[in-house]
């Protein structure tokens, strides 16, 4: 009667693991599925950034900057080394189309330690401007005064 209980036991076991088992195999597609949606949202809504920043609309910036914090709870900095603009980073971008409006906005969004960091070629915002000879843009002085 034991050796009959515990089987009974053990399969019943076996079907509650298999049953956790499916739920799980089931449950990581969804949850991956709605991770890989939320970055495709974030994509979308990011979209046309490079042309706010070159067309120096601080307002179009702001209400972008703004958008992605409240729907994606992001700041500036958790997006900003991802988004490229013909290669370059968007203060980079800011600065050689003379963006100053939306440039300096940057500036002033981002935190100090992330201005001071190297970008992706190892060099710094700083380092870049002098090397580029852009030092008296205004956005290069706006860097230079938050640093």
């Amino acid at each position: 009667m034991r050796i009959f209980f515990l089987a009974q036991l053990l399969n019943g076991v076996k079907i509650m693991l298999k049953t956790k088992l499916y739920a799980l195999a089931v449950a990581i597609p969804f949850a991956l599925g709605s991770f890989s949606s939320q970055a495709s949202e974030i994509e979308t809504a990011l979209a046309n950034i490079c042309n706010i920043v070159v067309a120096d609309d601080k307002s179009e910036l702001r209400k972008k900057i703004k958008l992605v914090r409240s729907n994606f709870r992001l700041q500036l900095k958790d997006y900003y080394t991802g988004i490229k603009c013909n290669g370059n980073s968007m203060i980079r971008e800011a600065v050689l189309n003379n963006s100053v409006e939306a440039g300096t906005l940057l500036v002033k969004k981002m935190p100090r330690k992330d201005l001071e960091a190297p970008e992706e070629d190892g060099k710094t915002l700083q380092a870049w401007i002098i090397e580029q000879g852009l030092s008296d843009n205004p956005i290069a002085l706006a860097l230079k005064e938050r640093i």
